[in-house]
């Protein structure tokens, strides 16, 4: 059965609302066919594989930095793979899409009054590439890269960090994130209120609740 979270956020509690980007303000389905499908084919191409032999060495590759700030790099893959992969980026950016309702809840949360903060692990190039393609920037405070601070979020240093680049009080932040394991690291760091995301990919099953209240889509917190 669904929870129900429209009431169950005390949203009267919350000053900051922090939202992850990729798989929650935006479709993860963008990352997922070019991670998995399209880098494969176009490193397959170069190396004279085929896709699912350029996709096991990928997905090996892909392994060994898994929650470092690398695995989000574009830099790093760039010179890994020997690859232009912010242009590769460009060439599948047609799937770059918000989220259904996203923008209805930045909307209503700005009319709350609430600060609103863009966290994301996402490198610069790609952050740019989304609220270029999007034009999403201006419903936030402000646009954080993990990668400015030097960890990505999965690591416990990450959020004092984040706290002391943007203030904000724990006991009245809340985080919606579709990640359990940066949702478990701000929970060990006090932030009150998190919220996961259930289906970050639209093209993919929802995933199962899990420790946390945890929408399928933003229309359920919606009106706050």
């Amino acid at each position: 059965m669904r929870q129900d979270v429209s009431h169950a956020i005390p949203w009267r509690r919350i000053d900051t609302v922090l939202l992850d980007m990729d798989g929650t303000v935006l479709d993860l389905r963008f990352d997922n066919h070019f991670w998995l499908e399209y880098m494969p084919r176009r490193y397959g191409e170069k190396q004279g594989l085929s896709v699912d032999q350029a996709r096991t060495e990928l997905l090996a590759r892909y392994r060994r930095v898994e929650g470092t700030l690398a695995w989000y790099c574009i830099d790093y893959w760039a010179g890994q793979l020997n690859m232009d992969v912010a242009a590769l980026k460009r060439e599948v950016q047609h799937l770059i899409a918000v989220r259904p309702n996203a923008l209805a809840l930045l909307d209503a949360l700005r009319k709350a009054g609430k600060r609103l903060l863009l966290v994301t692990n996402a490198h610069a190039h790609s952050l740019s590439l989304k609220m270029e393609k999007t034009r999403l920037q201006g419903h936030f405070d402000a646009l954080i890269c993990a990668h400015d601070l030097g960890l990505p979020k999965e690591h416990p240093e990450f959020w004092p960090r984040l706290r002391t680049r943007q203030p904000f009080d724990p006991d009245r932040t809340l985080l919606i994130d579709d990640n359990l394991a940066i949702l478990r690291t701000a929970q060990q760091f006090g932030i009150a209120y998190l919220l996961q995301v259930l289906q970050p990919d639209s093209t993919q099953t929802p995933h199962s609740p899990d420790t946390f209240p945890a929408v399928h889509d933003f229309a359920e917190l919606l009106p706050l």
